[in-house]
């Protein structure tokens, strides 16, 4: 009830740190909406009249209906995005983590084509005023500069998006208010009718679909907030957010019916001759610096936003072994705040990349609206699951998953026939990032299943002798070892090996610390078992698919209660430390796995594992990601046997005696 209460409390400062941080990719939409709509055909009423109604519908049933209304009432605990969703179903099929991982992989793309297509956008308004100023050294710059910023964090310049958002909105509304008068006829475009004509009669009508979907393609960014914002503030935001967004569409609108029978864009060759932008044609000239200038920074807030989703994203995807365990700062202290220096590198190389290839806006819109296409279409199918597991009305399941299936298809439909002039880059990158998944998640499934576990309790007795075997060197007073067996009675074989065989570790106390990671969010919870008191103790943490693995900090926070608790005694053995009541070092055990070369297994298998390890090396070390003190580890490796090779027959020579030859 209570968390219900803080995702449907609404506040000013809720509202506008809903502006500043979810609206960014959909409320830059106006920037190339329209002028994709009209692309180079001579401008005509039924285009115009019909591409403004599809923008109406298209807000109204995929954004405000299925995401505003609908798909944020599926919160995992607060949470929201594609992989929180995922959580919450996954345990009624497993063929759902399929739609998790491609539609994880499609968002990731988008978040390397946002960036270049919002600003490349805003700049290239510059035009209006010098047809020939180089647009694409200003659009790189630009990116450099905003992926470098991101280790500082973007928490002091958080604080100002949400102003500078209500700034944009407030002027996309006067924009689109000021053609409106002119020409109020426009308004008569909410007319279902029109969208109709446009896709069933017009020529090529339901291909121009690929470029109607770009006034919605922020539309996850609302679901994947849910936590930093709540659903109430979203929701209410929303209603001022869509009324600028249709105003300044309809402005557009307004502004094309002056220019009926215009070619807005005239190509020769490959080059553009004349590109008429309605978003900026809509502004007086003596706004026009001021207008690009605020556009180009809602470019760089929406991208930001982008950037900032693409991390959280993949420190999700870690935490259910469907990405490497790369290394995550966290660089303030704000929430949710984080920052990923290798994919923070990759978004930088291929968002320079889309620039230098695609080197126009224009043509970036086919790969742009492809990505989160297949994205929507992967949330719609998790939400039918979310809506069986809820037992919602059979009918209305039906009705959600044929409307938005079908809306959702033909707009995939649409942006495919784009395929080989845009779209094929979003299938490359998409595709690279879902094989990295798949990898990740079959490896560990191979390792799972090839776990070898053993009662401790059958050990107990030898690790307790060997505790007090005084010929053998104190290795550490409390020995850590991190354990995946779910039963607080068993270990792994490798870590009893480590103990008694592999330079045998005498220690005060032996710890197994057990993480298990939670389908909720931001669970931070433990438990403890003293399986032998003052001599081997087991620790379970429970924690969220979000929370960094602090182990270090969690660990400490855990022995510092059971001291008070008079459950365990830490203080040092050692006579001369144990009168000053020192307390005893700890030293952490991580055993490292690696490929046996001693293994049979079929082609897959080892392409699987083979390439996972080969990934693994570009991952962050293990003491890393745990946040572990690295002069307090000691890492083992140890030989992963998955199938021992077979069919080897080696025969023992016998040594015959030379002068029993000779008698």
């Amino acid at each position: 009830m209570g968390n219900d209460y803080r995702l449907n409390k609404v506040s000013f400062a809720g509202l506008l740190v809903a502006l500043g941080i979810i609206y960014g990719d959909i409320g830059t939409s106006p920037l190339y909406v329209m002028k994709s709509i009209m692309g180079t055909t001579p401008v005509d009423m039924e285009l115009v009249y019909g591409g403004i109604s599809c923008v109406f519908w298209t807000l109204t049933l995929q954004t405000t209906i299925k995401y505003v209304l609908l798909t944020l009432s599926a919160d995992n605990n607060g949470e929201g995005g594609i992989f929180s969703l995922y959580a919450l179903v996954k345990k009624t099929s497993p063929w759902l983590i399929v739609a998790a991982m491609i539609g994880g992989a499609s968002l990731l793309a988008d978040g390397i084509i946002t960036p270049p297509i919002s600003i490349a956008s805003a700049i290239e308004g510059l035009r209006i005023i010098n047809p020939t100023i180089p647009t694409i050294p200003i659009v790189i710059a630009i990116i450099v500069f905003m992926f470098a910023f991101q280790r500082f964090g973007t928490s002091i310049v958080g604080r100002s998006f949400g102003p500078m958002m209500a700034i944009w909105f407030s002027m996309l509304a006067i924009l689109g208010i000021s053609q409106i008068v002119y020409h109020p006829q426009i308004l008569a475009a909410v007319n279902p009718y029109y969208a109709y004509t446009l896709l069933v009669v017009h020529p090529q009508g339901i291909f121009l679909l690929g470029a109607v979907f770009l006034c919605t393609t922020g539309a996850e960014a609302l679901y994947s907030d849910l936590g930093h914002c709540g659903r109430g503030n979203i929701r209410v935001s929303w209603i001022f957010v869509k009324s600028a967004l249709l105003l300044n569409y309809f402005g557009q609108g307004a502004w094309l019916i002056s220019q009926e029978g215009r070619v807005l864009k005239i190509i020769q060759g490959e080059s553009i001759v004349q590109e008429l932008n309605p978003f900026y044609e809509i502004m007086p000239s003596w706004f026009l610096y001021i207008g690009i200038g605020i556009s180009t920074l809602a470019a760089i807030i929406a991208s930001q936003a982008l950037i900032s989703g693409s991390f959280t994203l993949v420190a999700e995807a870690i935490r259910l072994n469907l990405f490497p365990k790369v290394q995550v700062n966290y660089p303030s202290n704000a929430k949710g705040q984080l920052y990923i220096p290798s994919i923070n590198t990759f978004l930088l190389v291929g968002c320079i990349g889309i620039v230098l290839f695609f080197r126009e806006s224009a043509a970036m819109e086919a790969a742009y609206g492809l990505a989160i296409t297949v994205t929507m279409l992967m949330t719609t199918i998790l939400m039918v699951a979310y809506l069986r597991l809820n037992k919602f009305n059979v009918f209305s399941i039906v009705l959600f998953a044929l409307l938005y299936l079908m809306v959702e298809g033909a707009f995939l439909f649409a942006n495919l026939s784009k395929f080989m002039h845009g779209g094929i880059v979003t299938v490359i990158i998409a595709g690279s990032i879902i094989f990295l998944m798949w990898i990740q998640l079959r490896a560990h499934e191979i390792k799972n299943k090839l776990a070898d576990f053993v009662s401790v309790r059958d050990y107990l007795p030898l690790i307790t002798q060997l505790s007090n075997d005084v010929s053998v060197p104190k290795y550490a007073t409390h020995l850590v070892y991190l354990s995946t067996a779910r039963n607080d009675e068993e270990v792994e074989n490798k870590i009893i090996y480590s103990i008694l065989q592999k330079q045998p570790k005498r220690a005060d106390i032996y710890w197994f610390v057990h993480i298990e990671v939670t389908d909720e969010p931001n669970t931070m919870e433990y438990s403890t078992n003293i399986i032998a008191p003052n001599d081997l103790v087991r620790i379970n943490f429970y924690l969220g698919f979000r929370v960094q693995q602090r182990m270090n900090l969690f660990l400490r926070k855990v022995v510092e209660e059971m001291i008070s608790n008079n459950e365990i005694d830490v203080i040092s053995r050692y006579s001369s430390l144990r009168e000053n009541s020192v307390a005893g070092d700890f030293r952490f055990v991580l055993i490292e796995e690696t490929l046996s070369y001693e293994n049979e297994m079929p082609f897959m298998e080892q392409f699987i594992m083979n390439a996972h390890f080969a990934i693994k090396q570009w991952a962050s070390s293990v003491d890393k990601w745990f946040g572990l003190d690295t002069s307090f580890v000691t890492t083992e490796k140890v030989p992963l046997l998955i199938k021992q090779v077979s069919g080897i027959n080696l025969v023992r020579r016998v040594k015959v005696d030379a002068n029993v030859v000779q008698n």
